[in-house]
């Protein structure tokens, strides 16, 4: 292989498109976690409020938290999900170029070695 061989950055190119799928599909587990967070204490903050558990402020405050901070993560997630999306298709679109950039032959233009 030579210096201006791109195959060695194209797999690395491809180990970090790879690395980057599994952080988004981290974030979709989060923002799907983050969901379910949001939606239970709103659902605590509810029964509480209607007095259908009786135990008070201490749920209704854990309620609150719970919301807050599954609004937290949710939002962290998505920014994150958003950037790791954008650094895929740069990743990708140079890769694409790398290949491009190789002159490929058919392989009906191979020699025969076999005859």
């Amino acid at each position: 292989m030579t210096e201006d061989d791109p195959t060695d950055e194209i797999s690395d190119i491809e180990d970090r498109i790879e690395a980057l799928a599994e952080i988004a599909e981290r974030c979709r587990k989060y923002i799907l976690a983050s969901k379910i967070a949001i939606g239970g204490g709103a659902a605590l903050l509810l029964i509480t409020i209607l007095g259908l558990l009786g135990t008070g402020q201490t749920a209704a405050l854990g309620s609150i938290a719970l919301v807050l901070g599954g609004i937290v993560s949710l939002g962290s997630n998505i920014s994150t999900l958003r950037q790791t999306d954008e650094a895929i298709g740069a990743a990708e679109a140079r890769r694409a170029a790398l290949i491009s950039s190789i002159d490929l032959r058919l392989v009906a233009d191979a020699p025969l070695k076999l005859v």
